[in-house]
């Protein structure tokens, strides 16, 4: 087990998932509702783009969580992602093209977040013991 190499495929997903949602987000805003998605006049192709982008970085940020299970404990891994909530509130709270506010209990909400993920990967990690089948 690489446990560095597991936490650089961990946080390569995270960023992409995060990236993914954003994107998303972007995209929904400028696309007209689904039942008018046949009528080709009204969408803007760059959104229908970036919709598409963001697929393929889901499914990249799977391959990458995939590979950061071999390497690192579930929890441990588990606890990384997280860190995409955080990250997705504060560049969509930050960036003014997403119109999102601060608020307090939010921002209360995504410190302790941040807390819980310090504090699960700051621990020593123990190797897994491999049972035996019966």
């Amino acid at each position: 087990m690489n446990q560095r190499r597991g936490i650089t495929f961990a946080l390569g997903s995270v960023f992409l998932v995060s990236a993914a949602q954003l994107g998303m987000r972007w995209s929904m805003i400028r696309l007209p509702v689904p039942e008018q998605w046949l009528h080709i006049d009204s969408l803007d192709w760059r959104a229908l783009a970036v919709v598409i982008a963001a697929i393929f970085a889901y499914a990249l940020s799977m391959l990458c969580w995939l590979a950061a299970l071999r390497d690192l404990p579930l929890g441990r891994a588990y606890s990384l992602l997280s860190i995409s909530y955080a990250l997705v509130y504060l560049l969509a709270a930050s960036l003014p093209l997403f119109n999102e506010s601060f608020s307090f209990t939010q921002s209360l909400g995504v410190a302790l977040v941040m807390l819980g993920v310090i504090t699960i990967n700051t621990r020593p990690a123990r190797a897994p013991e491999f049972r035996s089948a019966p």
